[in-house]
């Protein structure tokens, strides 16, 4: 497998019109897609092993492939733009400077469909984002890329981008449905699954961002260019967002299975004069990893078989400054804020869990306080109404591994034993 950085959908990340269509270039993968049958495009994902880039890593071709043919009624798709948990951040960079991949994505998953209307979802604060997607898809439909008779096929497609109201339980799929219906964003029981009954009761494609944009390259370069790159299970590259206690954070294109040292090698390392204390895989809602795992390959299976998931890619790099406790706090605060309430266990597990760890950041708790977080995580996980619930134990069950002795160390000097100034950047001052 190669380490070397892949730009891809990162390519022309460095002009200053990026973002435009005279940038981008002509459709041509959408082009070729519209010419063959709507069969073979599924199959040509499938054969790439493109999995979903939002978190989850299941088949984009098989997902494609549960839509029911023949059922008289109308297909959707829609594009989960809500990127918003602490940590993740490839999405909105992504739609900001090279949107077009996005929309070209979107053109040729619809007709693979057979879905005549698309929807983009995106997170209603960034509004810097939505003005450039409303300019790419004006651009598209302006060159006839969208609307009617695309590249004269005959295939008719609308693309809406619809701004959500800043709910993180939107990022869930079928609250987001429920949201773009105009309801309030909860998760819905499943089954039945947005393949039979997703937006408007029909047969509902729902795709990541990253999903779907990588969509085009495989279809112009084929099936067997994408599945040459990344591991056995888990095919082709996908974007890295180092953040935290980095030199050089960003964004960095890879194959699936490059590692956290290959990738720290290529931002510069750990800021100077420290070293990494822990971090996470695939952002807030995976279980934290420590200096012991640098060399794990990041990829599904490799990172899920040491106890973690890859989910979205988002390493968080925290170095030997940091507090554990304060930052598995942050993370709760945020989890127990965003819930819906729809559940019981999440709706309660996630407030006493904030307020239990409150009382431990302080150094007010006791030894017992970590059996009961750990008791009130385990009766969250696998018991809440989407992933929201089991996101939020990642974080508790992971760091009282690793980090017991840190823990105990708060209620036995009666307080924090970390300067919360030291690990900004302005502490370094």
């Amino acid at each position: 497998m190669t380490t070397t950085l892949t730009p891809v959908l990162t390519a022309n990340w460095d002009r200053p019109d990026s973002y435009t269509l005279d940038a981008y270039g002509e459709y041509k993968a959408a082009k070729k897609a519209l010419g063959m049958d709507p069969d073979a495009v599924i199959q040509a994902v499938k054969d790439s092993g493109l999995r979903g880039r939002g978190g989850a890593g299941f088949p984009t071709g098989m997902k494609w492939g549960f839509i029911p043919q023949g059922d008289g009624k109308p297909h959707y798709l829609v594009v989960n733009a809500d990127e918003s948990e602490p940590g993740t951040c490839k999405d909105i960079p992504l739609m900001m400077a090279n949107p077009h991949a996005l929309v070209e994505g979107v053109i040729i998953t619809s007709y693979a469909i057979r879905a005549s209307h698309a929807f983009i979802y995106v997170r209603g604060e960034v509004l810097h984002v939505i003005r450039r997607l409303h300019a790419a898809v004006r651009e598209a439909y302006e060159k006839g890329y969208l609307g009617s008779d695309i590249f004269g096929s005959g295939f008719n497609l609308e693309l809406v981008v619809h701004s959500g109201a800043g709910a993180y339980i939107c990022g869930e799929e079928t609250a987001l449905l429920d949201s773009l219906e105009g309801f309030r964003g909860q998760p819905r029981l499943k089954p039945p699954f947005p393949a039979v009954a997703g937006l408007y009761a029909s047969p509902t494609v729902v795709n990541n961002v990253e999903s779907i944009a990588s969509v085009p390259s495989i279809i112009a370069n084929g099936a067997d260019w994408f599945a040459g790159m990344g591991t056995e299970k888990s095919k082709g590259f996908g974007i890295f967002s180092l953040s935290g206690h980095v030199t050089r954070p960003g964004q960095y294109e890879a194959p699936l299975g490059i590692t956290l040292r290959e990738l720290l090698d290529m931002a510069g390392g750990i800021r100077a004069g420290h070293q990494i204390k822990f971090w996470t895989p695939g952002g807030s809602s995976t279980p934290i990893f420590t200096d012991e795992h640098l060399d794990v390959p990041l990829d599904f299976e490799a990172v899920g078989a040491k106890g973690s998931m890859l989910g979205t890619r988002a390493l968080q790099i925290f170095d030997e400054t940091t507090c554990v406790v304060r930052t598995v706090l942050r993370w709760t605060e945020f989890y127990a804020h965003e819930s819906c309430g729809k559940c019981t266990p999440c709706r309660e597990g996630t407030y006493w869990l904030k307020q239990v760890l409150k009382r431990l950041e302080a150094g007010q708790g006791t030894e017992d306080d970590l059996a009961t977080i750990t008791d009130i995580a385990d009766n969250i996980l696998g018991r809440s109404f989407c992933a929201l619930g089991d996101g939020a134990t990642s974080p508790i069950h992971s760091s009282v591994k690793y980090f017991r002795e840190e823990y105990l160390k708060h209620f036995e000097i009666g307080g924090c034993p970390f300067d919360p100034k030291k690990s900004t950047l302005w502490g370094e001052q």
